[in-house]
């Protein structure tokens, strides 16, 4: 049977932490929470339960996450975001790779709830993501804000049963916020990357595509009102990142 650490990272996640950390208790040998300077009470209620608690400064999701791998006390990484829980049919699916190691990392779908309704369509469902993995064989990568555990080339990866369960917004507005927040990272990453905004294909097209392809070719509607405003927030995030995007490639002609 091999030995896993579960990992989060967290910044003022008192009303999800709990939940979190509950659901991976008698899982994984380790709970490790990564925080980073929260002022509410995410850090109380992680001595609370008697979890490790381990605090640094926020540079990143990618970075933020592999830092916190880093820390971990075992190889085989269970990681998840302060606002995700592991449903019971995935837990009896952990389980069983415990006892029987067959590959290098896992993938699970993930169940996100939106403003009190799981949603099932607009594409967010099944949003597979490998989550339990062997941290000698990958580690975190991509482009943030949209990190991803990236494995080695030779790496094997099977599928786990049972969702993971992603309490995403309580709110309109803490969605709104949210995508104003991961909207300024994304232009600030495609800025340093040499990107450049096109009015016509990045202002108008691509905030007016990403509505249909998640209302009707991702079946949007079926998740009924709720669909319809991820639809409308989902392009008016594309809007706002290449928007700013423009504005930092403006400011950088001001400059000189």
């Amino acid at each position: 049977m091999v030995k896993m650490s579960a990992v989060i990272i967290a910044f003022n996640e008192g009303h999800n932490i709990g939940r979190c950390i509950d659901s991976v208790e008698g899982i994984t040998e380790e709970i490790l929470v990564v925080d980073s300077f929260s002022t509410d009470r995410t850090v109380e209620i992680c001595k609370e339960k008697g979890v490790r608690v381990a605090t640094h400064a926020f540079e990143g999701h990618i970075e933020q996450k592999n830092y916190a791998m880093s820390l971990a006390e075992y190889d085989h990484i269970l990681s998840l975001d302060a606002d995700e829980a592991l449903s019971e049919e995935l837990k009896a699916s952990i389980r069983i790779v415990k006892d029987k190691w067959e590959h290098d990392g896992y993938r699970m779908n993930r169940l996100t709830n939106y403003c009190g309704k799981w949603i099932r369509h607009s594409g967010w469902y099944p949003d597979r993501k490998l989550r339990l993995w062997d941290r000698r064989r990958g580690r975190w990568g991509g482009v943030n804000p949209h990190d991803r555990v990236v494995m080695d080339e030779k790496a094997s990866t099977g599928r786990l049963s049972g969702d993971l369960l992603h309490y995403s917004y309580y709110s309109l507005r803490q969605h709104v916020a949210h995508v104003n927040s991961f909207s300024s990272i994304a232009a600030q990453a495609s800025y340093r990357g040499g990107r450049k905004s096109k009015v016509i294909t990045d202002l108008v097209c691509n905030p007016f595509l990403t509505f249909l392809k998640k209302y009707f070719l991702q079946f949007g509607l079926l998740d009924g009102y709720h669909g319809f405003l991820i639809a409308v927030i989902s392009g008016f995030g594309k809007f706002l990142k290449y928007a700013k995007l423009r504005e930092l490639h403006v400011k950088a002609s001001a400059n000189g």
